[in-house]
């Protein structure tokens, strides 16, 4: 579709690209291979099942299927039972749930993978409104680079087409100067109740009624602005309390950001960008820079704040650096599509690789969307015929778990390492510590880490006296497995390079 002040180039003859039956689109090309890399990602390199929440939300999705409610108290471990929790993703981990007890771990994979070509595709397509499908696809591509680190089998994951409707709405309706339309209410409803992540969707439309407003002032159109978007956010913030949890979401984001600073430092995705090895951010902000410095590309004030704020965001923490990518080339979309098209650098007449662009611009016929369909299909039938799936060793430890249950410990309270909390509530055993930090908040985090890291004298015997731990499963550079060697009334009953087991001798 043209855009006002935008050329689109007149597309090669549709009969030399493809039978018109056949014709995909680049929103549908962009989906299969972000789709397949997925796959490929999760079915043959084993990334995605890697970190241990992964575990815990499906086990969340299977005791909500079983019990028919959302758990508000800690129903997984020993050292904080019946504690208040919000299972604030609940939704995510049903669906979760669903696809590993239906088509095991290939279908969480293909239901990752689907939701980030749902989501690729849709960036695509809102894109191509407003330039040129080649810097489209480039914005795309660096989009995905720089979401596949923190491509995991995830509810952030499962809600992110949500998130890219919802941004498209705002930034749409504001590009056309109208007030969001209410259908996105719903959208917003379902992100809620998916991941906790929703919160930024309702800043975003604070800001973008502020943006409406700004421009409006002083004219005619204020009161308009102001009614209009002032109505909307506080819908779509009456939208986000309808969950199990009400305004405990909100509040469930406030703790995580402000009042978790101990955990924020010593978890790893809280953590900010390492630039000692290769980051895809660093091409985003090289690439972005030489934009800027060498075709002069400039923002509206309210945008330029917005797109700093999701750079500060990437920067600060490494779980947002896929924000900046999906949501940044919304927010400079439309201003940087008119300068390029007004540019007289920009060649007149468009080559033929931009008319063969062009040719995929509109959308797929029916022969591609079946034939995508049964690649979405067929894939990962064929992935868990060759090879089943299994979480792999690093996340989940199966072999000293075997092991402690061969040895009749199991049935004991465990000291587990951070990272395998996950796959021990999975498997059903009652554990010291997970990925829930707003559950164990920063006390017992502080406790925890002080014992296993040995870093006060003592500590590691007050944790393991207060909490009755009957046996430890720990990585084996863990400080505390070296003191565990030499405490009397401890043994080793099983090491391998991925950890190790002590038991008590007489429990």
């Amino acid at each position: 579709m043209a855009v006002q002040g935008i050329r689109s180039p007149a597309p090669i003859g549709l009969s030399a690209l493809a039978p018109s039956f056949w014709r995909p689109s680049w929103p549908l090309l962009v989906a299969l291979y972000v789709y397949l890399l997925t796959l490929y990602q999760g079915n043959v390199l084993n990334l995605l099942l890697l970190d241990g929440d992964t575990y815990w939300h499906i086990a969340a999705g299977q005791w909500i299927l079983h019990n028919g409610v959302v758990p508000t108290a800690d129903p997984f471990s020993h050292t904080m039972p019946g504690a208040p929790w919000t299972a604030h993703e609940w939704l995510s981990e049903v669906v979760l749930a669903l696809a590993h007890d239906h088509g095991g771990w290939t279908a969480v994979v293909a239901l990752t993978g689907l939701a980030f070509a749902a989501s690729a595709g849709l960036l695509m397509r809102a894109l191509l409104a407003h330039m040129q499908p080649v810097r489209a696809l480039m914005l795309t591509v660096m989009a995905v680079l720089l979401t596949v680190q923190h491509l995991l089998a995830r509810p952030h994951m499962i809600a992110l087409p949500f998130m890219m409707l919802w941004m498209i709405g705002l930034v749409q309706a504001r590009d056309r100067g109208h007030t969001p339309s209410l259908w996105l209410l719903p959208v917003m409803v379902l992100w809620a109740n998916l991941h906790g992540g929703f919160t930024l969707g309702i800043a975003f439309a604070g800001w973008f009624a502020l943006e409406a407003v700004a421009q409006a002032w002083g004219t005619p159109r204020m009161r308009k602005a102001i009614a209009g978007w002032g109505l909307f956010v506080a819908l779509a913030a009456g939208s986000a309390l309808l969950t199990p949890h009400g305004p405990q979401a909100f509040i469930f984001t406030w703790q995580v950001l402000m009042e978790e600073q101990y955990a924020l430092s010593r978890i790893s995705e809280w953590a900010s960008p390492n630039f000692h090895a290769f980051q895809p951010l660093q091409l985003w902000l090289l690439g972005g820079l030489a934009l800027a410095l060498y075709q002069g590309l400039r923002l509206p004030v309210f945008r330029l704040v917005l797109l700093l704020g999701l750079l500060h965001l990437s920067l600060k923490h490494v779980r947002y650096i896929e924000l900046l990518g999906l949501l940044g080339p919304l927010v400079v979309a439309k201003s940087f599509g008119e300068q390029w098209a007004a540019s007289p650098a920009d060649p007149k007449e468009p080559s033929r690789l931009d008319r063969l662009s062009a040719a995929l611009a509109g959308s797929s016929s029916a022969g591609a969307l079946v034939a995508a369909l049964t690649v979405a299909v067929g894939a990962p039938l064929l992935l868990a015929a060759a090879k089943p799936l299994q979480p792999p060793a690093f996340a989940a430890p199966q072999a000293a778990l075997q092991a402690a249950r061969d040895a009749g410990v199991a049935e004991g309270h465990v000291l587990n390492a951070y990272g395998w909390g996950g796959y021990l509530i999975y498997s059903g055993i009652p554990v010291a510590i997970d990925g829930r930090a707003d559950m164990y908040r920063e006390a017992f985090l502080r406790e925890f880490l002080t014992g296993t890291e040995l870093t006060a004298p003592g500590a590691l015997d007050k944790l393991l006296d207060k909490y009755r731990i009957g046996w430890t499963l720990l990585p084996p550079e863990t400080p505390a497995v070296s003191l565990l060697d030499r405490l009397p009334g401890w043994q080793r009953i099983h090491s391998d390079t991925t950890a190790v087991v002590h038991a008590r001798k007489n429990p």
